[in-house]
């Protein structure tokens, strides 16, 4: 299986610049990783002493990971704190704007071994961790080798994953390579148990700490606020065309309500194919007018909606019908229930089911089922006694980053 890896490896990084003429993304793919090492070398040389590495796929493992941040640089100040990105639509929302006790964001080269080598070499991590699954195997080689202590947070392992399947000693390789891991769940606990991996705990899911900060410090949007102005309105998150098929009759039926719609994607033809759709006043929230009284509000930009939550009598989260169901509990973090489509691979996202068996979540697969249960959710006792599950699911989780930190700090000064 090494073999194989380095072949495809090695085949990727000559294909890829030739696939980039032809395909854009493929090209900015690649474009972005320009001058990566360069960037990383001036970084150390004006910042040198002890660095935390993290990790992580995209924006959703990014969210998971801010937690532990803001803990591990508030208990070692004088520790430089490095984030790398695999994806693009995480790395570049992210390094718009600063990100507070992030020291440097940077994307991850491709795991090329020569390059991986490198990228440890240059940046010379005092500890680094992953985030959920983004594993690369040259990159925890190299820090193997240089005897870097490495974890992984906020795992959640399932039974159909490849590390345990009849191929996936390669993988398990991986986890091998790991001083801790960290799961989400018991269960996890229980299936690195049959790879025999025992130095791992369950310290609980860090997104339950970061909706909880989140609820307790959210961005003030006050035009939004007066234009509802104590009317019930819904907000609607990472809605996908799919999501938006139930969710347009509902809105067309419930006049009485205002809605507040995330798209997925920033797609102002969608957004505007919906608006027709509605027949309702709208607007964007890129053109606001105070004047306008409209019943939906478009958001047309990245970064409001974990806030906006808020102002929501209720949440819809978009994705179950599609590749994947959005952070459901960043509304649950407000203590306000949530209606979200049937996720299709429901093993992939635990908390959606465990939300269903806490009342506070509800899950949807037709235009009737979403409009019986937007009819309870009306009902003010089975609303009140949902709200009140969400938030004792949440204030009951919370603490995963604390348990996290504890045995970081504590493993690393043992040494």
């Amino acid at each position: 299986m090494n073999v194989v890896y380095w072949l495809l490896l090695e085949l990727s990084t000559r294909i890829l610049p030739v696939l980039g003429i032809f395909v854009p993304k493929i090209r900015h793919f690649l474009d972005q990783r320009t001058g990566l090492f360069s960037t990383l070398t001036d970084f150390r040389t004006t910042h040198p002493g002890p660095l935390t590495w993290f990790h992580v796929a995209s924006l959703g493992e990014y969210e998971q990971a801010k937690p532990v941040i803001a803990a591990l640089k508030a208990k070692e100040p004088q520790s430089w704190i490095v984030v790398s990105f695999f994806s693009p639509s995480g790395y570049e929302p992210t390094s718009r704007k600063p990100q507070p006790g992030v020291d440097l964001i940077t994307y991850l080269p491709l795991d090329r071994n020569s390059w991986a080598e490198r990228f440890v070499a240059v940046l010379q991590p005092t500890r680094s961790i992953f985030v959920k699954y983004d594993l690369w195997h040259h990159h925890l080689q190299a820090l193997k080798r240089r005897h870097v202590p490495t974890y992984l947070i906020a795992a959640s392992f399932r039974p159909d994953q490849s590390y345990f399947s009849w191929y996936g000693r390669f993988f398990c390789r991986m986890l091998l390579q790991m001083d801790w891991i960290f799961t989400q769940n018991e269960a996890s606990i229980q299936l690195l148990a049959n790879l025999k991996i025992t130095n791992a705990s369950h310290t609980g899911d860090t997104r339950f700490d970061r909706v909880a900060a989140t609820a307790a410090h959210p961005m003030d949007f006050p035009a939004i606020r007066n234009w509802i102005n104590g009317r019930p309105t819904v907000v609607i998150g990472s809605a996908w065309e799919e999501d938006m098929s139930l969710l347009i009759p509902l809105i067309q039926s419930k006049p009485e309500f205002l809605w507040i719609i995330a798209p997925h994607a920033i797609d102002s033809l969608a957004m505007d194919r919906w608006a027709l759709t509605l027949g309702i006043p709208t607007q964007k929230h890129s053109k606001w007018k105070d004047a306008q009284d409209s019943q939906v509000l478009f958001i047309d930009n990245i970064g409001m909606l974990s806030s906006l939550y808020q102002f929501a009598h209720f949440a819809y989260v978009g994705g179950g019908f599609g590749k994947g169901l959005h952070n459901i509990l960043e509304p649950l973090g407000f203590g306000i229930p949530v209606i979200f489509g049937n996720p299709r691979s429901a093993s992939k996202f635990p908390e959606a089911a465990q939300s269903q068996l806490e009342g506070c979540g509800f899950a949807v697969s037709s235009f009737s089922e979403l409009q019986e249960c937007v009819n309870k959710l009306e009902q003010p006792e089975f609303y009140k006694k949902a709200a009140a599950l969400a938030q004792h699911w949440v204030e009951a989780n919370l603490g995963a980053a604390d348990r996290i930190l504890d045995h970081l700090t504590t493993s690393i000064s043992s040494k």
